[in-house]
Parts: structure tokens; C-alpha cells; sequence
């Protein structure tokens, strides 16, 4: 999909994005896996936050959280290749964890100083901090494992498959979605998980339309083992949501202090997994920032 190529998705994702109340750049990095859209903000000097949505969520989501993130980060907001959003898949798709990791690693490498118009790619970002919701913290976590020396800190956003499995209901009542994803469904399915909570319309129509985005295989791999896990050296925030149906919080949350040799948990009351992360967003943010403020000089 071009970036002039108007259709109803396009139209929703650029009326969220447009909401961000930041100044934002467009980036697009090209590899063999296709061609990557990055949305930045922040000064361009600032310390490195890399943002990986949940699924299907586009990079678009972060638009309750980008005003105070980017107060003193530069942010970048990746959206995944073979998934809802503006990046465009190549020839050579993402087919398995390596390639998965090998796509973001690419990524970190167009990025950093010296990007922009006229000024060619980045000069790589060696040291990140990298947040992911959902499956994008399965994504930061794995990314984490394998490339141990690149981040910095790691923030965790009610992370799924990390440290303990799906609740069977919440597997069950998503089947249909999973089976035939259709707008209808995918507003219906938000409407359960949150509690029918208010959510922003613009927001709610993005998120119908990307259940209905062309796509490929998703790539999922196994939970890390708990040696892995031990041998983490990044200080990690794991923040779940108290109200989540996608699992059982107090046993990811056991299982991650169990496993996780420098880690903090958070449980915030009244928030729902797919509420994360614009839904009070005010205390995500604080609780975020002062997570990364904590260990700056880590």
C-alpha cells in the first residue's frame, strides 16, 4: 500500500495519528523484508524509546502517551510488518522468529542520529529502551533475550505469552474474531474485554478497520524459559493491567518476579489488556517514566 493510496483504513489510522498533540515524522526504512513505517517525536537528541503495539493495534495507538513520553525521549512508534498499518511487506516475508528479530534488529540500524530529509538514515541506535503491549512485549521481550547488549531498560505492557498462558475464556470468546475477522466483531470483542468502557471513536473505527487489513501469518514463538529469563540483565518494568480477561495477572505477575533477576511489577486497578495503553494513560505514563528515570543511569 502506497502512501497516496486512500482507502477507509488509511483515512482512520491518519485521523488518529493526526490526534498526537506532538509534532511527528513519518520515517520509512527499507530492507528485504519490505519497507517499515517508524512515526517519531521528541527532540532528536534524546535518550532512545522504542514503542511495539499489540496486535493489529498500529503504531497509531500511542496517541494518549506520546505528548509526555516525547517530553525528553526521542520516540520512535514502529508498525510491524505483515500487520495493520503503513508499513508495506516485501518480497521476503517474516516467516519465523529469527527473521522476526533480524526485521527489528534492521530496524534499530535506520535508525538514531543523522535521520531525516536530506540527511539520508540513521547511524543506528546501539542502546534502546524498548516497550511493547501484548504481543509487542512477547516481541520486546524475545528481542531482549537476543539482543542482550542493545536495551537498555524494558517496559513489559500486560505482556502475553511471556510468563504465563491465555485464560481459556478469553481464547474462547475471541475464536470468532480469529476465525473471520470482521470490523463488527473486532469493535464487539473490544467492547467485552474493556467492560464497555468509553473509548475514543476514532480510535474505535481504526481499530475495526485493521481486523479487516490484508495480512500475513503472524509470528508467535514459545514462552522464554526460565533460564533465559535469569540471565536478563536489563532492568524491567512489567505493568499489567488489574482488570485484563486476556490472562490471570497475579500469576503472570508471580511468575515474572519468580523468573526476572532485576525486575518491578505493576498492577493499575481499573484497566483492562486492550485498554493499554491509551486508557489511563496518565498514570502509565508516571508510572513509565519513572520506571526509565529510576535506572537513567543503568
Amino acid at each position: 500500500m502506497t502512501e497516496s493510496a486512500t482507502t477507509p483504513f488509511t483515512a482512520a489510522y491518519d485521523a488518529v495519528l493526526g490526534s498526537w498533540p506532538v509534532p511527528v515524522e513519518r520515517i520509512d526504512l527499507t530492507s528485504a523484508y519490505g519497507t517499515t513505517r517508524v512515526v517519531a517525536c521528541g527532540p532528536a537528541d534524546g535518550p532512545p524509546l522504542v514503542l511495539l503495539h499489540g496486535g493489529n493495534a498500529t503504531s497509531a495507538v500511542w496517541f494518549a502517551n506520546a505528548a509526555e513520553l516525547s517530553r525528553t525521549r526521542r520516540v520512535y512508534a514502529v508498525d510491524r510488518i505483515g500487520e495493520a498499518g503503513r508499513s508495506v511487506p516485501g518480497e521476503r516475508p517474516v516467516r519465523s522468529v529469527d527473521d522476526l528479530l533480524d526485521w527489528l534488529d534492521g530496524v534499530l540500524d535506520g535508525l538514531g542520529p543523522g535521520l531525516g530529509p536530506g540527511l539520508g538514515p540513521g547511524l543506528g541506535l546501539d542502546r534502546v529502551d524498548l516497550c511493547g503491549h501484548s504481543y509487542g512485549g512477547w516481541i520486546a521481550l524475545t528481542y531482549a533475550l537476543h539482543a542482550r547488549q542493545r536495551v537498555r531498560r524494558l517496559v513489559l505492557l500486560d505482556p502475553t505469552q511471556c510468563f504465563a498462558g491465555f485464560r481459556a475464556g478469553y481464547l474462547l470468546r475471541a475464536l470468532p474474531l480469529l476465525a473471520r475477522p470482521t470490523a463488527r466483531r473486532a469493535r464487539a470483542f473490544l467492547d467485552w474485554e474493556t467492560g464497555g468502557a468509553d473509548i475514543d471513536p476514532a480510535w474505535c473505527e481504526l481499530h475495526g478497520l485493521a481486523a479487516e487489513f490484508p495480512r500475513r501469518k503472524i509470528v508467535t514463538g514459545r514462552r522464554p524459559a526460565a533460564r533465559q529469563l535469569g540471565e536478563l540483565t536489563a532492568p524491567t518494568l512489567v505493568l499489567l493491567a488489574g482488570d485484563s480477561r486476556a490472562h490471570d495477572v497475579r500469576r503472570v505477575e508471580a511468575a515474572a518476579r519468580r523468573r526476572l533477576p532485576h525486575v518491578e511489577t505493576v498492577v493499575l486497578p481499573g484497566l483492562s489488556h486492550h485498554g493499554i495503553p491509551f486508557r489511563h494513560a496518565a498514570a502509565l505514563d508516571r508510572t513509565v517514566e519513572a520506571f526509565l528515570d529510576k535506572h537513567s543511569q543503568d
